[in-house]
């Protein structure tokens, strides 16, 4: 029997998708973005094998509360383990239940992503994390280059899921006003666009880190402000509206 290495389960997330949502927390990432808020998941042989059975009767016993929600995977990175997590989203569609992918697209590869297709084929919206636009500072900042990432972004288009984009703005790292700009621009592109969420930086993590003996990697980077994020919003939307009126043009 097919089984997923998962961390934990949330019972009522409202940050995770749309509507009161059953959070499912993925085991394994192989990002390492210097401000990651999970770092206990970044193993991938951590966690605790479950099958998709096991965590459809976890949500049936609070789905009474998630009629507005439905089920989130995320991590770590829930593309990591595309098999199980076709599994998971195939038994959910099955029961009606809406369906969201939270992830980094750290995993996908362009020419070899039959896998993940298989999942996607039951998954409703995706909210995908661009790190940063520029490539190489996407791998200072995560361990990885962004190209592939972005290639996930187009294929999505390319298949018509809805995607929210997310944003972390991180003072000094990806608050630049000429990355905004570029982001937006890009984001442009996405006619399969739902949403855009730009969140603020924090420190919370850092307790977390020091009780795995791990150091910080922010530890001398302020956290950002709700009006930091605002003004980074705004900047994106230029971009947005710049990026438009070029399709327009062309």
């Amino acid at each position: 029997m097919l089984k997923g290495r998962i961390h934990s389960t949330e019972s009522f997330g409202t940050v995770d998708g749309p509507g009161v949502r059953f959070v499912v927390f993925f085991q394994g990432c192989p990002l390492r973005c210097r401000y990651c808020h999970n770092p206990d998941t970044w193993d991938f042989n951590g966690g605790t094998e479950m099958t998709a059975d096991e965590l459809m009767a976890e949500y049936d016993s609070y789905k009474e509360f998630l009629k507005s929600g439905g089920i989130t995977a995320t991590g770590g990175e829930p593309l990591a383990q595309p098999e199980f997590l076709a599994e998971l989203f195939r038994l959910a569609k099955e029961r009606g239940v809406h369906t969201c992918l939270d992830t980094s697209a750290g995993v996908y590869n362009p020419d070899s992503h039959e896998k993940i297709d298989e999942a996607l084929k039951y998954t409703d919206l995706v909210m995908l994390d661009i790190k940063h636009i520029d490539d190489i500072s996407h791998k200072k900042l995560t361990g990885i280059g962004n190209s592939d990432i972005l290639a996930f972004a187009e294929h999505l288009r390319e298949l018509g899921i809805p995607v929210w984009i997310r944003h972390v703005i991180v003072p000094g790292i990806t608050d630049g006003r000429d990355e905004l700009f570029r982001l937006g621009e890009y984001i442009s592109t996405l006619s399969n666009l739902k949403a855009l969420d730009i969140l603020p930086y924090h420190d919370m993590a850092k307790p977390k880190y020091e009780s795995m003996g791990i150091a910080y990697p922010l530890s001398d980077t302020p956290a950002a402000s709700k009006d930091d994020a605002l003004k980074a919003r705004e900047i994106i939307m230029e971009g947005i509206k710049s990026g438009l009126r070029k399709n327009t043009d062309i």
